[in-house]
């Protein structure tokens, strides 16, 4: 469970498992202070963690010479026909002495990491108020 709190800094949010402490916040363009990332920057880094570590995990699994994995993720959103439409780029640099199907396999296994198929599946957010 992740637990968001937010005072009236704007808009410094302290993000916390109960094991870790994160620090989001709005660049000074908007109005934030910049003191840590902001939250679409978090998504995009989720993906790019599981990404990498999902790609280790099967590299080490095989036995295959991978040496460093390298994540870089941008999210552009856009307006079509009313809508939004956000696109995720995900570029991917393999280094080590891997050949062309293991290369292949690797880029074929990203995009079965856990949060990439959250973030392609269906996603239903349930809200409700909790009053103290």
């Amino acid at each position: 469970m992740i637990n968001a709190h937010i005072q009236s800094e704007h808009y410094k949010t302290l993000l916390t498992n109960g094991r870790h402490e994160i620090i989001s916040d709005e660049p000074a363009a908007v109005g934030g202070s910049d003191l840590g990332m902001a939250p679409t920057e978090l998504l995009l880094s989720s993906l790019g963690a599981c990404t990498a570590i999902t790609l280790r995990l099967y590299a080490d699994r095989k036995g295959w010479p991978l040496t460093d994995v390298r994540v870089e993720l941008s999210l552009e959103s856009s307006k079509v026909d009313g809508q939004t439409v956000t696109g995720i780029s995900r570029n991917i640099q393999l280094e080590g002495s891997l050949d062309e199907d293991q290369r292949n396999s690797l880029i074929e296994i990203a995009n079965k990491c856990p949060i990439h198929r959250v973030l392609t599946g269906q996603i239903h957010i349930h809200t409700q108020e909790v009053i103290v």
